[in-house]
C-alpha cells in the first residue's frame, strides 16, 4: 500500500479515536498551550492532512491543538510556564522517557520523536544525521587538504562533524531499484568517497600545536568553517538565522531575524526568531505572512549557510562578496553587511532570474529545490564524503543534448567517470514518483512520464507531455524548460555561435560540463590568508572563539545545544582566527578536470597561507603553504604542487549567453596559465621594500630599521594565486575528492589553444606590397572580419573543387 494513502488512512483513524474517547474538546484554545500562546499561527494549513493528523494525534493527550505532538510539554498546566515546558505527566508514545519540552521541534537528536514519529516523516531524522549538511565530511577532507593533514590526504582517515556509522550496508535505503543498483557500483567503485563510518574531526591540544603549527587548520576548521551544519544553530548574524536540524530549512527565518506572527509571548524586537509559525516546504505548503503569500523554500534560506566556501547560493543570486559597500545609500551611509559581507550584484543565474518578458514561460525565477531531489538535500541513508556522492542531478537530465531526449540518455550520463556509455540502454521515463515525495510532496499530473535524474530516480516535479517538458515549480508557477534535441530539429537556435557550440563541436557534448561555458562568471577569492592566535588581545585576556563542533556535541534532552539559546556563544576554545585575501576576481574562470573526468569551471577553494602565533604572542609560523605528495605521486611529475586548492565546481552563475569562444580558447587564465599567462605577481617569493631604492643595487637607502618590508613574502609562491599550470607541470592541487580531478590535460591544452591566430594574417601588414591588394581604407568591425574570413574560407573550398 502507498505511503500517502497509509497516511490518509492514518489521519482518519486517529480522528475518530480521537472522537470516540472525547478528548478532541479536552484542551480548548482558552485552556491548554494557547492560553499563553493565543494567536499563534498553525504549522500548516488547519485543513491540511498534516494538520488534521497532527491535532488527532494531540486530542489522544488532551491536547485538540497538537502543539504537544511536535513540541511535548504539558498541556493541562496553564499557570506556571516552566511547568508547562518541563513535561508531562502522560508519556506520550513518540518519546522516550518522561516527556520533555522541544523549543525547537526539529533538531538532531530529537527530530525522530518529533518530525520523524511513527506516522509521520520516518527515516528523514535518519537519513539527515548522515547527510552533509549534517557530517560536512567533504569540507572537512578539502579544507584540511590545503593544510598539509596527512590524514585527510586521499581520505585515508574520514572525519565528520561527530560520530556516526551506516550500519546497514552499501544498498541506499531509498530511491528506486535503478538508483541502489547504480549506487551500489558507484560505492564499490569510489570506496575511499563513501565511508562507511566517521570519527569526529579532533581537536589538538595548543601544547600540540605550538609544536606542529599546522595543527592549528583544526581550530580554523571548528571555529570557522563548520558553523553550518544543521545539528548547531548557526551565526546569529543578519542574514544566517535559521532553525536546527529540519527546521533549518523547513521553518522561515528573515535576513534580520525578527518574527512576524501573532503569539503575544515572542519579542517582535528581539534578533533570532522564525518569521512565522510555519512550515515551508512544497507547492502545497502555502505560507501565509501579513506581506505575502507563498510556497516552497525561498532560495535565501538556503543561503543562511551557502555564502561561504563555494559559494553557490549567493552566487544564484548574483552577489560577489567585495569589500566596499558602495554605493552610499539614502542616509549617506554604505550596504548592510549580509552573512557578515558586503556584495556586489554581477548577474543571477537564469534558472533564478525574474524576467517578464521570458516567451511561454511566467516571470518567476525557480527555487533551489526545484532542480534538487529529497536525496540530494536530505542524503539516501548512505554516508557521502563529498558533494558528488550525494548530489544526483545533472543539466542534461532536463535538457538532454542536441543529439538525444532527456529520456534517451544512459543512466549516469554527465558523471561518465572515463566509462564508456555508447551502448548502454536508454533511461526512459518513471511512471511514478518516489514514494517519498508521493507520501509528502505535491504530486504533479505525470503526463507522458516523470523525467529521471541520471542516478535513475523520478523527478517528481518534472514531466514530458508531448513535445514539451514540463517543470512544476514549488512556488506554484510551471515552466517550459528548453529542450536541446528539439530545439535542433526546429531550428531555433538563438545565434550561429550557439548551433556551432552546441550541435557542430560534438566533443563539447561529451566532454564539458553545460556549465563550462554558460557559467560565464564564477567568485573567485584568491589566497585565503589565515592567522590563528592562541595569544592575548589588547587587554591581555587570551584569545578564543566559538568551537562550533564542541558546542554542537554538547546536546541537551531538549534537543539544544551549547550555542542555540539565543545570545550564547557556546563552548569556546583557545585561539581565535583571522582571515583577508589576496585579490577578488569574476571574470573568465579557469578551466580544469572534476571528479567525473569532465571539464568544468574552477575556483579558488581552500588556499589556505597559514601564520600561527602561540600563548606568548611569538608568530611561530609566518605565511606557510602546505605541500601535496599525494598529488604529485597521482600526476606522476617531478615538481611537488601546493596544498592550496583550486576546485573544480558547478557555480550556479548560469547566463543565457555562454562565455566567447574567445574566453576559452585565446585565454591563459581559462587554459591554467595564469591571469595574462602568469607574468603578473611573480615576486612573492621575496619581501617587497618600498622607499629609497639604489636603483644600481635594488637595496633600500635608509639603514636597516629605519624601513619597513611593504609586502611580507611567502617563500612557496613562486607563481600568482590564477595560475595551475607552470612550466609543464601543475603547481597546486585541483580538487581534494575525486581521482579524475586535476588541470587541463597537455594534449587537452595544446587541442584548445589559439592563442595569437590574429598574426596568420596580420603578420603580412609587414609586406607593404601584399598588404596593398588584400585591405582597404578604414576599419574593420568584428563581424566584417568574421565575414572576411569566411570569404577566405570559401574561396579556398573553391578552388579545392577546382582542382
Amino acid at each position: 500500500m502507498r505511503l500517502d494513502k497509509l497516511r490518509r488512512l492514518a489521519v482518519g483513524a486517529i480522528l475518530i479515536m480521537g472522537g470516540a474517547l472525547g478528548l478532541i474538546s479536552q484542551a480548548s484554545a482558552e485552556s491548554g498551550c494557547l492560553s499563553c500562546h493565543k494567536g499563534i499561527e498553525d504549522i500548516r494549513d488547519p485543513n491540511s492532512a498534516m494538520m488534521l493528523m497532527i491535532k488527532g494525534m494531540g486530542a489522544q493527550h488532551g491536547d485538540s491543538e497538537g502543539c504537544v505532538v511536535c513540541h511535548g510539554g504539558n498541556p493541562n498546566e496553564t499557570k506556571d510556564k516552566n511547568k508547562a515546558h518541563r513535561g508531562s505527566p502522560d508519556k506520550l508514545r513518540m518519546a522516550k522517557g518522561p516527556q520533555l519540552f522541544y523549543p525547537d521541534p526539529g533538531a538532531m537528536d530529537i527530530n525522530k520523536y518529533t518530525c520523524g514519529q511513527a506516522g509521520c516523516h520516518q527515516g528523514y531524522p535518519d537519513r539527515l544525521e548522515k547527510a552533509l549538511m549534517n557530517t560536512e565530511a567533504g569540507k572537512i577532507q578539502g579544507n584540511l587538504h590545503t593544510w598539509g593533514i596527512p590524514e585527510v590526504q586521499n581520505h585515508k582517515v574520514p572525519w565528520g562533524n561527530y560520530d556516526v556509522k551506516d550500519g546497514d550496508g552499501p544498498v541506499p535505503t531509498v530511491g528506486t531499484p535503478e538508483y541502489k543498483a547504480y549506487m551500489k557500483d558507484m560505492m564499490a567503485a569510489h570506496k575511499d568517497q563513501f565511508p562507511t563510518e566517521l570519527k569526529q574531526v579532533p581537536q589538538p591540544s595548543v601544547a600540540e600545536i605550538e609544536k606542529d603549527p599546522k595543527l592549528a587548520g583544526f581550530t580554523y576548521q571548528r571555529q570557522q568553517c563548520q558553523r553550518c551544519h544543521v545539528t548547531v544553530k548557526g551565526r546569529e548574524k543578519r542574514g544566517d538565522y535559521r532553525g536546527q536540524g529540519c527546521s533549518s530549512c523547513h521553518v522561515p527565518y528573515g535576513n534580520e531575524g525578527l518574527y512576524e506572527g501573532n503569539d503575544p509571548t515572542i519579542d517582535k524586537t528581539q534578533k533570532g526568531h522564525m518569521l512565522t509559525h510555519q512550515l515551508q516546504a512544497t507547492r502545497k505548503s502555502v505560507v501565509k505572512t501579513e506581506n505575502a503569500e507563498y510556497s516552497g523554500i525561498p532560495v535565501e534560506t538556503c543561503n543562511s549557510c551557502h555564502n561561504r566556501g563555494k559559494r553557490i547560493g549567493v552566487t544564484y543570486q548574483g552577489l560577489m562578496e567585495f569589500p566596499y559597500g558602495s554605493p552610499w545609500n539614502a542616509k549617506g551611509g554604505k550596504q548592510p553587511k549580509l552573512h557578515t559581507k558586503k556584495y556586489l550584484f554581477i548577474s543571477d543565474d537564469l534558472h533564478h532570474q525574474y524576467n517578464k518578458s521570458r516567451p511561454g514561460n511566467p516571470p518567476g525565477g525557480m527555487l533551489c529545490q526545484d532542480c534538487h531531489t529529497t536525496i540530494d538535500m536530505h542524503g539516501d541513508g548512505n554516508l557521502p564524503g563529498t558533494t558528488l556522492a550525494q548530489v544526483e542531478i545533472e543539466c542534461q537530465d532536463c535538457h538532454g543534448t542536441p543529439e538525444m531526449y532527456p529520456w534517451e540518455l544512459p543512466l549516469g550520463y554527465g558523471e561518465e567517470f572515463e566509462k564508456d556509455l555508447s551502448k548502454a540502454k536508454p533511461r526512459g521515463l518513471a511512471d511514478q514518483p518516489l514514494q517519498e515525495t508521493a507520501a509528502y510532496a505535491t504530486v504533479y499530473p505525470k503526463g507522458d512520464g516523470y523525467l529521471k535524474t541520471t542516478r535513475g530516480n523520478p523527478f517528481g516535479n518534472v514531466a514530458k507531455k508531448g513535445k514539451k517538458v514540463i517543470l512544476h515549480s514549488a512556488t506554484g508557477n510551471d515552466f517550459e524548460v528548453p529542450i536541446l534535441k528539439q530545439i535542433k530539429l526546429d531550428g531555433t537556435w538563438k545565434d550561429q555561435a550557439a548551433m556551432v557550440a552546441m550541435s557542430r563541436v560534438k566533443k563539447h557534448n561529451e566532454k564539458l560540463e553545460c556549465y563550462a561555458c554558460h557559467a560565464s562568471w564564477v567568485p573567485q577569492c584568491y589566497g585565503c590568508h589565515v592567522q590563528v592566535n592562541y595569544g592575548k588581545d589588547k587587554s591581555g585576556k587570551p584569545y578564543h572563539d566559538t568551537d562550533w563542533i564542541a558546542s554542537g556535541t554538547k546536546r541537551n534532552p531538549d534537543g539544544s545545544t551549547a550555542e542555540s539559546p539565543l545570545g550564547t556563544k557556546g563552548i569556546q576554545s583557545p585561539g581565535k582566527v583571522f582571515e583577508t585575501r589576496s585579490y577578488l576576481r569574476w571574470e573568465d574562470p579557469v578551466l580544469g578536470i572534476n571528479g567525473e573526468g569532465r571539464v568544468t569551471p574552477l575556483m579558488p577553494g581552500c588556499q589556505v597561507v597559514y601564520t600561527v602565533i602561540d600563548r606568548n604572542n611569538k608568530t611561530i609560523a609566518l605565511n606557510q603553504i602546505a605541500l601535496s605528495e599525494d598529488e604529485r605521486k597521482e600526476l606522476g611529475q617531478k615538481r611537488t604542487p601546493l596544498a592550496i586548492d583550486m576546485a573544480p565546481v558547478q557555480p550556479h552563475s548560469a547566463q543565457r549567453k555562454a562565455r566567447t569562444c574567445e574566453s576559452c580558447h585565446d585565454n591563459p587564465k581559462a587554459l591554467g596559465y595564469g591571469i595574462a599567462g602568469g607574468v603578473f605577481q611573480t615576486r612573492y617569493v621575496e619581501d617587497i621594500v618600498e622607499d629609497l631604492i639604489d636603483q644600481k643595487t635594488g637595496k633600500p637607502i635608509p639603514k636597516n630599521g629605519n624601513y619597513k618590508i611593504q609586502v611580507p613574502k611567502i617563500a612557496a609562491l613562486d607563481f600568482d594565486w590564477s595560475t595551475i599550470i607552470k612550466d609543464g607541470q601543475q603547481v597546486q592541487t585541483v580538487g581534494t575528492h575525486w581521482p579524475l580531478s586535476r588541470a587541463l590535460p597537455k594534449e587537452v591544452r595544446d587541442g584548445m589553444e589559439r592563442t595569437g591566430l590574429c598574426m596568420g594574417c596580420h603578420r603580412e601588414m609587414t609586406n607593404a606590397e601584399l598588404w596593398a591588394k588584400v585591405s582597404t581604407p578604414g576599419t574593420l568591425n568584428d563581424q566584417q572580419h568574421i565575414e572576411m574570413l569566411n570569404k577566405l574560407l570559401r574561396t579556398y573550398a573553391a578552388s579545392k573543387d577546382k582542382k
